[in-house]
């Protein structure tokens, strides 16, 4: 009796802990994917040209020709992706769940083929409010409402296209959800004096603030919401010869960059189609993927102040992008049909830039773009082929007869269109 008692106290807690442990797990899936392209110019890409914006600038030769009107092909399976979801036990009453996933794609040119983090986050979930943790999609890139393009430029530059660490809550009311969400920048980031960094960000010391409400329903979902970000392009001022500081010194500055956007999506789902629609009305939307930035708006210099310090301050002024974009499908198995436009318009800058300042900005020469893409998908279980075309066009400053191209704002005030023709076949194996 008493090794029964002793067995049953050993073998308990262990069974207990065996329990506990199956309470973990974690699931694994993915996809490897092909994209063989050819582009009938020249183009503004990422990653040997895999992930496009858009058509580049004439840039005539000696004899008028345009070297940039020259065709290039290519073949790549850097979106390759692995992602892994887990599962653990609860917490603070809450459902928890973890999600890491990766890809090929590398963090800048020279890492192409090199492994980089997509997501990691975790999230608790309970009945009615749910926390994220973590790096995950930028609120502005609805999950539920996104392009279906082939290309993995899902529909930039006219989506908003960036992935942040962030801490996101949501509030479920029935079928309204209200969600906020804090971020910092990593792979997605700002342009500025130092060249694209993340520093602008950090030094703000404000995280990006998001702040969206939307209904979803069983077939309708629509939503909006406005974005808030605060840059901090410059910590201290070196010596200027434009001004009278004495050589060698530097001075602390605060300034910093702001901008606000606004946004608002609807997706409405039938048995045979899909219909999404989604605009924006955004400031310095560098940091995602689309036209834009901040300019220098006005350069203050002053000899002194009451204690005989020389002052030197900078005022920022951010680029207005307009852009929208509505995508269609069909809801086949075997066979889908889809077709994508999109539009965006650099609208200049809030304020007047200083004769002197600098911008940074994406396309500020840039006075439009719009796209085109028809598509078709077939399926086959866990196999799929899909080709794909795309039209971009843009709309780059071009002299008028008096040699004009912008005004006081840096909106482009005379325009000419370059286009570009992709085509492009996906190959997918999902697992």
């Amino acid at each position: 009796m008493k090794k029964i008692i002793l067995l049953s106290i050993i073998i308990l807690p262990l069974l207990g802990l065996s329990q506990e442990e199956k309470k973990f797990g974690i699931k694994f899936s993915g996809f490897v994917k092909t994209d063989i392209f050819f582009d009938s110019r020249q183009t503004v890409t990422a990653r040997d040209g895999h992930f496009l914006l858009y058509p580049m600038n004439e840039n005539m030769d000696i004899n008028g020709d345009d070297i940039n009107a020259s065709s290039q092909f290519n073949m790549l399976a850097i979106q390759t992706r692995l992602k892994g979801t887990i599962t653990g036990p609860d917490v603070f009453g809450a459902k928890t769940t973890g999600l890491i996933e990766g890809a090929f794609f590398g963090n800048i040119q020279n890492d192409i083929n090199g492994f980089r983090l997509r997501h990691a986050f975790v999230k608790l979930s309970w009945e009615k409010s749910e926390l994220l943790v973590g790096q995950y999609w930028h609120p502005m890139f609805v999950t539920s409402c996104f392009p279906g393009t082939v290309s993995f430029n899902t529909g930039v530059p006219f989506q908003p296209f960036a992935r942040n660490p962030q801490v996101r809550f949501t509030k479920k009311f029935g079928n309204i959800n209200l969600i906020g969400a804090a971020m910092t920048q990593v792979d997605f980031s700002d342009f500025g004096p130092a060249g694209v960094s993340t520093k602008y960000i950090i030094d703000a010391s404000i995280p990006e603030l998001n702040l969206r409400l939307e209904y979803k329903g069983d077939k309708l979902l629509v939503g909006a919401g406005v974005n808030y970000k605060t840059l901090k392009p410059r910590l201290s001022i070196p010596n200027d010869p434009t001004t009278t500081m004495p050589e060698g010194h530097t001075v602390k500055v605060n300034d910093k960059a702001t901008g606000t956007s606004f946004f608002g999506y609807i997706k409405f789902k039938t048995e045979p189609v899909t219909f999404k629609l989604y605009g924006v009305s955004g400031q310095s939307m560098f940091g995602m993927t689309n036209i834009g930035g901040y300019a220098e708006s006005e350069i203050i210099t002053l000899e002194t102040n009451s204690q005989d310090k020389p002052i030197i301050g900078y005022n920022y002024t951010p680029y207005k992008t307009t852009s929208f974009w509505t995508d269609i499908h069909t809801n086949g198995k075997t066979w889908q049909f889809g077709l994508f436009g999109g539009f965006s318009q650099n609208g200049g800058t809030v304020d007047k830039i200083d004769t002197n300042g600098a911008k940074y900005t994406r396309g500020g020469n840039i006075d439009y773009v719009y796209r085109l893409s028809p598509r078709v998908t077939y399926s086959v279980g866990k196999f799929r082929i899909a080709p794909e075309i795309e039209y971009t066009v843009t709309a780059y400053a071009h002299p008028d007869d008096d040699g004009n191209m912008y005004d006081e704002k840096g909106k482009v005030t005379n325009s000419q269109e370059v286009g570009n023709f992709r085509f492009l076949i996906g190959v997918y194996f999902f697992f």
